[in-house]
């Protein structure tokens, strides 16, 4: 088939309706809510000890070090606006990834 088949006979066929909507304003490519921030309540917490990082943390909890940044985002309002500095006694939120 080639791009100009719609003008043979068949004209009157319309073109295939893509098989998912198209998302909501506000929402990201996957229809998640682009400007809420993932809760910090929900997931397992975890009290910061001397030598820990957010790396660190990541490694033990969930294997990949790279996710720190889910933990980051999780504790904003209790780490401020450094990650590389967390205190000991700190008790962070262990976001459910």
């Amino acid at each position: 088939m080639g791009l100009l088949d719609f003008l043979t006979n068949e004209g009157d066929k319309k073109p295939v309706e893509p098989a998912q909507p198209v998302p909501a304003a506000g929402t990201d490519f996957f229809g998640n809510n682009a400007t809420a921030q993932p809760a910090a309540t929900s997931g397992e917490s975890y009290t910061v000890v001397s030598g820990d990082s957010l790396s660190h943390i990541a490694k033990n909890h969930y294997g990949d070090a790279t996710k720190w940044h889910q933990i980051y985002e999780a504790n904003k309002g209790i780490i401020g606006s450094n990650p590389d500095h967390i205190e000991v006694g700190q008790v962070l939120t262990l976001p459910s990834l």
